[in-house]
């Protein structure tokens, strides 16, 4: 009994056991460095991620809680392969461990490269890029909406060149993130407030150059479906002549650079100062050439034989129009003498055929029955009849 009671003693619960696996875990891997590939990835409605982070001969469950994954500049896909940073720890409920990850960061540019290269054929296959929809920009754009940092480098270069080129145009700033977190979602939230301002003309949504991972918001799918689904026109102006984002795809137009993204989007004022000269000096001089053309063109007119001698010309179309009502007039007329005789034609046939035209020459009619007697064997003798003259009839039974 004794020997039982000691053994008792040393038997842990379930509880207990996995409180200190739970604690030896987590404080002997309180920060790891982790790499490997991104498989079974879920955002959940909560904001939290949930994946699997496996190679060749493992795999383990990781977390990374809402709040924590906002500093996490790209959007993670199944099959990347990424570093993480976080603790070990146990998730008593299933007794099963897990890394909660504090920090995610691809495992160099070809992880970037190659989601960059899978977002850009899925993003392809379904047209986004396709010519069809691609709006044409305004020539003479009132107002331009710009998506950018309004402390950023490329802001100030665009507004100094839309002051020298085309000082009438009105800029409107939709200040945003260009890099880190939640950059790509305020992207995207300011291109669909810009389309919310019904004067806006055009939108340019870009920022200065940088490294591939600085640029990456404008490789995020959520920038490039709100820039397809832009009723306004886009131009994409991200980094250097070098760069290419996705945005720059799915735009209505790409442009090297900010700077050149407003060259393309406002005219030149010296070229219109300059077309106006010219036409102003040209004016007197055009309309003088247009006015002596048409002068030209009327003398001719006037000169010509139906204005020289226009009654002549009533008079003929008018001769010819009696000619044309005159003959309307025989046809008609002919037209209805023929029908004249014709009535008559059939108003003598049916008086000819008029009962009381035959009695009246003598002829009479038997009835019998209440039927008139064509031939002899209708008559029967044995019945009564009536003979009609034409002055009166008489009953014979």
């Amino acid at each position: 009994m004794k020997k039982q009671t000691e053994i008792e003693k040393n038997v842990l619960s379930v509880s207990e056991i996995t409180g200190l696996i739970k604690q030896t875990l987590e404080e002997n891997f309180y920060e790891i460095n982790v790499i490997g590939e991104i498989s079974n990835y879920k955002a959940h409605v909560s904001g939290h991620w949930y994946f699997t982070l496996k190679d060749s001969g493992a795999q383990i469950s990781c977390t990374m809680w809402r709040g924590v994954n906002n500093y996490v500049f790209f959007a993670p896909q199944d099959g990347m392969k990424v570093v993480i940073t976080g603790r070990l720890t146990l998730y008593a409920p299933r007794g099963s461990y897990q890394i909660d990850v504090r920090s995610m960061k691809p495992a160099g540019e070809g992880e970037l490269q190659a989601a960059f290269e899978k977002l850009k054929k899925k993003l392809a296959a379904e047209g986004l890029f396709d010519e069809k929809y691609k709006k044409p920009i305004p020539k003479y754009p009132a107002k331009i909406g710009i998506v950018t940092a309004i402390d950023g480098a490329a802001f100030q270069d665009m507004k100094s060149i839309a002051s020298r080129r085309y000082p009438l145009v009105e800029l409107v700033i939709a200040s945003c993130k260009v890099q880190g977190e939640n950059a790509a979602e305020d992207i995207a939230k300011n291109i669909k407030l810009l389309n919310l301002q019904k004067d806006i003309d055009l939108i340019i949504v870009g920022r200065g150059g940088g490294s591939l991972e600085d640029l990456w918001a404008f490789n995020e799918e959520i920038v490039a479906r709100a820039i397809f689904d832009s009723e306004l026109p886009v131009i994409s102006a991200v980094g250097h002549e070098i760069d290419f984002t996705i945005s720059d795809f799915v735009a209505d137009l790409r442009a090297a650079t900010p700077s050149a993204a407003m060259e393309l989007a406002t005219p030149d004022k010296d070229e219109l100062f300059a077309f106006i000269d010219e036409f102003s000096y040209y004016f007197p001089e055009k309309m003088t050439e247009i006015i002596s053309g048409h002068r030209d063109e009327i003398r001719k007119l006037l000169s010509s034989y139906g204005f020289r001698l226009p009654q002549d010309m009533i008079s003929g179309k008018s001769q010819y129009l009696d000619s044309l009502v005159y003959r309307f007039q025989n046809i008609y007329e002919n037209k209805l003498s023929v029908l004249k005789n014709q009535l008559t034609l059939l108003e003598s046939k049916l008086q000819s055929h008029d009962i009381e035209n035959v009695l009246r020459k003598g002829f009479s009619i038997v009835k019998q029955n209440g039927k008139y007697v064509p031939r002899l064997k209708n008559f029967k003798e044995k019945d009564a009849f009536d003979i009609k003259f034409f002055d009166g009839e008489v009953k014979i039974k």
